[in-house]
C-alpha cells in the first residue's frame, strides 16, 4: 500500500453533494481508474487529482491510500489519518460503496502483520527486530494506557526520523482505528539503562486488546445523570485583563468515574469580540446559547454525553462534554454545526481524554 494523499482543491466540473453522487461518479471512471493503480501510469495525475475535488466535496478531513490488493484487485482506503471527528465519515462513505469487480474499498488503515511489516525511512529500519516497548502506569490515571516504543538505534541526534518512522510503523501494524482507540500516550525514545523491562512490539497488539478488555468491563454501562448537579460560575481576567467566564458542573469534575466517559469534545465558536472586550454581544450571546441548549438536547447525559460546562473569553466560546463514543457525537455536532452556517462560526474536535485534564486550566481561573 502506498501513496497517502490529502485531499486538496482542484477543479470540480460536477457537484457532489451526497456518498450516492460520489460513487456514481466513481464508477464512470473505474476502469481507467484501475489499469492506471495497476500500471503505476503516473497515478498522481491520471488519479489522485480527479479522486482529490470530488472527495473534498464530501469532507475536507479525507485522504485517501490507494495501491494493489493483490494481482486482480485494486484498493481504495479512505483515511482520516487519525482524525477521530471523521472516522464515522469514513466509515459512512465506504458502506455506501456498491460491489464494483475488480475493487476493494476500506474504511480507516487496516492493521497488519506486526511480525511481518518492515519500513524503511532514512537510512533506518523500523520492525519487530529493532522496535520493543513497555507500558508506564500512572497512580493517579491507573486506566491511562500509555506506552513508550524503544527504537534500538534511537539517539538525541536522529529523535525526529526516528520518531516519525516508529509512528508510522505503529499506525500501520495496529490500524488507525486501533491506534487512535487503544492508546491514550504514546512516547519514543531510544534504549537507555533507566528503562523498564522491554517487551517485543509483535505483542502490543495483545497487550492493548487485555487493557481495554478491562477497561470496559469496568466501566460498562456506568452513567450520570446531572439533572440535580452543582455548577459554578467562574470569572477572572488574563494577562490583558481581559474577562475569562466560565461555567463548570462541580459534580463532575469531582467524579471519580471519568475514564467511563473518554472521549472528550469541543466545540468552539468564534465572534467578532471588537466593541465588547472580548465578550459577545447580546444577539450573538442569546445565538451561541441557543446553540448551546440544542447540543444539550441532541446529546443527552442518560445516552453517554456530559455537559462539563463552558467559557467565554478574548472573542472565544468553548463548550466541552465527555462522550462515552466518539461516532454518534461525531455526527450529530457536524450536523448542528451546518444547520449554523452563516450564522455562527462554529467548529469542533473529538479527541481521548480519559481524566478529562483538557479542563484543568478552568480548575485554575
Amino acid at each position: 500500500m502506498s501513496f497517502l494523499k490529502k485531499i486538496f482543491s482542484g477543479k470540480q466540473d460536477a457537484a457532489i453533494n451526497s456518498y450516492a453522487d460520489f460513487w456514481n461518479w466513481f464508477q464512470q471512471h473505474e476502469k481507467r481508474f484501475f489499469k492506471i493503480v495497476k500500471d503505476q501510469n503516473d497515478i498522481d495525475k491520471n488519479f489522485f487529482s480527479k479522486l482529490s475535488p470530488k472527495l473534498q466535496q464530501l469532507n475536507d478531513g479525507f485522504y485517501f491510500v490507494a495501491g494493489m490488493f493483490d494481482d486482480g484487485i485494486a484498493e481504495l482506503i479512505i483515511s482520516a489519518e487519525g482524525y477521530v471527528k471523521t472516522f464515522v465519515f469514513a466509515e459512512e462513505l465506504v458502506a455506501a460503496a456498491p460491489g464494483i469487480k475488480g475493487w476493494r474499498f476500506t474504511a480507516l488503515k487496516p492493521p497488519g502483520d506486526l511480525e511481518g511489516m518492515q519500513i524503511k525511512m532514512d537510512g533506518y529500519e523500523f520492525d519487530e527486530n529493532k522496535i520493543r516497548f513497555f507500558s508506564n502506569e500512572h497512580a493517579d490515571y491507573p486506566d491511562e494506557i500509555d506506552i513508550t516504543l524503544v527504537h534500538e538505534d534511537g539517539t538525541a541526534e536522529n529523535k525526529d526520523i526516528i520518531s516519525s518512522g516508529t509512528l508510522i510503523y505503529l499506525d500501520n501494524s495496529l490500524g488507525e482505528l486501533n491506534t487512535a482507540t487503544l492508546i491514550d500516550a504514546v512516547n519514543i525514545t531510544g534504549p537507555t539503562a533507566e528503562h523498564k523491562e522491554l517487551i517485543p512490539v509483535k505483542k502490543l497488539k495483545d497487550f492493548l486488546l487485555w487493557r481495554q478488555k478491562e477497561f470496559v468491563e469496568k466501566y460498562e454501562g456506568m452513567r450520570h445523570d446531572t439533572e440535580n448537579d452543582n455548577y459554578t460560575l467562574l470569572e477572572a481576567h488574563d494577562e490583558h485583563d481581559l474577562p475569562v467566564i466560565a461555567t463548570i458542573n462541580e459534580d463532575l469534575v469531582n467524579w471519580d468515574a471519568k475514564a467511563s466517559h473518554p472521549w472528550m469534545m469541543v466545540m468552539e465558536i468564534k465572534f467578532d469580540d471588537s466593541q465588547n472586550n472580548g465578550l459577545p454581544a447580546e444577539p450573538v450571546y442569546e445565538l451561541m446559547n441557543e446553540f448551546d441548549n440544542e447540543a444539550l438536547k441532541l446529546l443527552p447525559d442518560i445516552e453517554g454525553y456530559l455537559n462539563l460546562g463552558r467559557e467565554t473569553h478574548n472573542g472565544t466560546r468553548k463548550m466541552y462534554y465527555a462522550c462515552k463514543e466518539f461516532r454518534h457525537a461525531s455526527k450529530t455536532i457536524a450536523a448542528l454545526i451546518k444547520s449554523y452556517h452563516g450564522k455562527l462560526d462554529a467548529s469542533y474536535d473529538i479527541f481521548k481524554d480519559k481524566y478529562w485534564v483538557t479542563l484543568n486550566h478552568l480548575r485554575q481561573v
